[in-house]
């Protein structure tokens, strides 16, 4: 254990950069975690609240989630504090720019940047507008020679992690039921998907709250009541404050919005048979732990969400849509096998050595 400690410390952080533009009002923090293995990958996240801490502990996901997916990239990530629900499209625009200028030294050589939370394809154009190369992010257009993350490269990763983890519990897809927390985009495909494979999908959440119906939400419905009034809460039934995700009773959840979103004292009152992470950093290792131990199953974020990062090194080489379904569908299903070979051990425990060891060459 302490010689796993030692490793773990060895990854990073490489460099940390703050950032701050007084004409836009530009604010934020880069983390470049370790490039052992290549340029620093991860995305840049846009929220009011985004801490130096967060951004350091999201690298080091991806750090791990580009070794797990033998990818020749390391692990970065960024974060631009602002809210982006009171800003003006202009406004936004002006701090992507601006955050593009700001990493011009560092990307593409060292870092490479893509969508996340509260960006998309549109903010990347103008990220490469500021900084004047297409390769300093991915998830571009496809005008910019881009596969962008619209597509749902995460969220049909996640269906693919979680169809693994059914099939090791011994569990019929067409028989189960669910729950996603984030109507996002990762939570929309991994539910699209699902459902299609004949699961029940009985709760889903925005910011808005928690809808749970047990007699089954229609996906097709939801999805069009959430683009006509921007909510799930507006499909109709019972609506319960977001937290209250945690004590849906069904089979599987699906995490894909916020972090830290399981708390240690939450392990006592979930019924879930498995947990798989979309979102990054949902929970810590010891939560994790712990769930295991009450034998609940959890698939880590760097092991089940990796499509997005599989899809964005599609993009980086050249290749096309096609080429990058095969790609994270291949990847995703041969890593989810690999962290349940040991049945015995914590998911996460199996996914940490094999990627560490990948990144430190051990």
């Amino acid at each position: 254990m302490v010689e796993e400690e030692k490793m773990y410390d060895a990854l990073g952080p490489e460099k940390i950069i703050r950032f701050y533009d007084p004409k836009t009002g530009l604010k934020g923090v880069l983390c470049i975690d370790n490039t052992n293995r290549g340029p620093a990958k991860g995305g840049v996240r846009m929220r009011p609240d985004v801490t130096e801490e967060e951004v350091f502990r999201l690298a080091r996901a991806m750090t791990l989630k580009c070794a797990m997916a033998d990818l020749p990239f390391g692990g970065g990530k960024s974060g631009i504090i602002a809210d982006p629900q009171t800003l003006t499209k202009a406004q936004k625009k002006s701090l992507c720019v601006a955050y593009g200028k700001a990493i011009k030294h560092l990307a593409p050589s060292e870092y490479v940047s893509a969508p996340d939370m509260n960006t998309a394809e549109e903010e990347m154009g103008w990220i490469v507008h500021g900084n004047g190369n297409k390769k300093c992010v991915t998830g571009k257009s496809k005008k910019l020679g881009g596969i962008p993350h619209e597509l749902g490269s995460t969220g049909f990763g996640v269906y693919h992690s979680t169809l693994v983890a059914l099939h090791h519990l011994g569990l019929d897809p067409g028989k189960i039921s669910f729950a996603v927390e984030g109507f996002g985009n990762v939570g929309e495909f991994a539910a699209k998907y699902l459902c299609e494979a004949g699961a029940k999908l009985v709760a889903v959440s925005d910011s808005h709250g928690v809808l749970v119906n047990y007699n089954g939400i229609d996906f097709v419905r939801l999805k069009k009541i959430k683009e006509k009034n921007g909510t799930v809460t507006a499909y109709g039934g019972s609506v319960f404050p977001g937290n209250k995700i945690l004590d849906v009773h069904c089979d599987v959840l699906i995490t894909a919005a916020i972090k830290d979103l399981v708390k240690i004292e939450d392990v006592v009152r979930l019924q879930f048979k498995l947990i798989v992470e979309g979102s990054n950093i949902p929970m810590n290792h010891a939560t994790e732990e712990l769930l295991f131990q009450r034998g609940i199953l959890v698939i880590p974020d760097f092991v089940a969400n990796a499509g997005g990062v599989i899809s964005s090194y599609v993009e980086y080489k050249g290749g096309n849509v096609k080429e990058m379904w095969k790609l994270v569908e291949q990847k995703v299903v041969k890593n989810t096998r690999l962290v349940l070979n040991e049945k015995k051990k914590c998911p996460r425990c199996v996914a940490d050595a094999i990627a560490m060891k990948r990144v430190l060459g051990k």
